[in-house]
């Protein structure tokens, strides 16, 4: 770790005792101190731990997803995770969460109301019985996830919700009928009623004045957002450091915390400007190139230590892992093959390299005491008993040598 370039609220500190087995001070002792998680979410789409026809996620992927990553995202759009009413799928989605929690990494649920991807069945109740099956529907999935997964997505893209036309379903006729703050109001209360102690999201695109309007109106109705998701789909071109800047700047006036819940920056060529909805781009080939993947890493690591400086924002998500996802764009930190892509490299430098502390070299004081600091996360000193936490207060620890 270099803390001269890690952001000072960045950094935790802590009183370590080291005692032996009896419980004697091992004065002055040398020891190594090596990091084993980080406190900040470093993220991406989890769907590659899904299984999909039987088949299970390609190996080499998972293990490069699991090098760099310590937070995942799982799909619950609804009308996939329930095609047929009463018929979740449930298991595959406990299956991979099981799977991510096993290597330490903290999951979201994503979304638990949506207007895209939404059952279609839903479409033969009457409005009061949609919600009704949507509130049901949080509870069922907060419920059941609870301890494995404790971060949601709650509504996804509510500015635009009650406008959207593109073809009739279930959520915008909610969203018409109750309006969007009497809607985000009904479904973040059903959250916390399931899990009081979870972190609720309301997430979206549209990073206008219209989306601070509508926080704010909720936030005035008494809705409960644990966190502002931000999204940045970049498939038209980088944001670059002004935009950033001005969105980070508008959101944080709320004090509540930021995620960048869905990221993307391709290695290719970008799409038209004419393109008003990124769904309307469908190509059956978009290769990435070797002057885009180092576009890519220069943007990817510009935002990185940009979002990674401000104190409000407690997670970044890319959205697409590999390539030929969403869209079939050059979106990943890996090729279609598992090649580590520049960003990749440049990603994992900063991530287990300059914010990662690695066998550092401490000693003990007479009485068997030493102070540590380092990047905010989980520490052990090698050949103890205990695990010390650096957070956002200093603390005390006891290891046992």
């Amino acid at each position: 770790m270099n803390i001269m370039t890690t952001p000072s609220h960045r950094i935790g500190e802590a009183i370590v005792r080291v005692v032996d087995k009896a419980g004697n001070p091992v004065a002055d002792k040398e020891l190594v101190l090596n990091q084993r998680s980080h406190q900040f979410l470093f993220g991406s789409g989890a769907f590659d731990f899904l299984e999909y026809e039987g088949k299970k996620g390609d190996p080499e992927r998972l293990e490069k997803w699991l090098a760099l990553l310590n937070y995942g995202t799982l799909p619950f759009y609804w009308g996939r995770y329930e095609p047929k009413e009463g018929y979740p799928e449930f298991e595959s989605r406990m299956e991979a969460a099981k799977i991510l929690r096993s290597n330490n990494v903290t999951i979201k649920g994503h979304p638990l109301c949506w207007h895209t991807v939404c059952a279609d069945w839903l479409m033969e109740y009457p409005d009061e019985v949609i919600m009704d099956k949507q509130l049901a529907r949080i509870n069922r999935e907060v419920t059941a996830f609870k301890g494995v997964i404790d971060i949601w997505d709650v509504i996804n893209e509510v500015v635009i919700m009650p406008v959207f036309d593109k073809y009739d379903n279930a959520v915008t006729r909610l969203c018409k009928r109750y309006g969007q703050v009497g809607l985000v109001k009904e479904v973040f209360a059903a959250a916390k009623a399931a899990n009081p102690e979870g972190t609720f999201l309301i997430n979206d695109f549209n990073t206008s004045p219209k989306y601070e309007e509508l926080i704010e109106q909720c936030l005035d109705a008494g809705v409960e957002i644990s966190a502002i998701g931000i999204q940045s789909h970049q498939h038209q071109g980088y944001w670059g450091t002004e935009k950033l800047y001005d969105v980070l700047k508008r959101f944080s006036r709320f004090g509540l915390p930021i995620h960048f819940t869905e990221n993307t920056l391709v290695s290719g060529t970008l799409i038209p400007e004419y393109i008003e909805d990124l769904n309307d781009w469908q190509v059956k080939e978009w290769p990435t190139t070797i002057a885009g993947e180092e576009r890519q890493a220069k943007e990817w690591e510009e935002m990185y230590r940009i979002l990674f400086a401000d104190p409000n924002i407690k997670a970044i998500t890319g959205w697409d892992f590999a390539d030929g996802a969403w869209l079939n764009a050059p979106s990943g930190l890996v090729t279609v093959d598992n090649r580590e892509k520049p960003a990749y490299k440049k990603l994992l430098s900063l991530v287990k390299g300059e914010w990662w502390t690695k066998d550092q070299v401490i000693r003990t004081n007479s009485d068997g005491v030493v102070s540590v600091k380092g990047t905010k996360g989980t520490y052990e000193i090698d050949g103890c008993e205990g695990v010390i936490t650096l957070g956002d207060e200093p603390s005390n620890a006891t290891v046992i040598l």
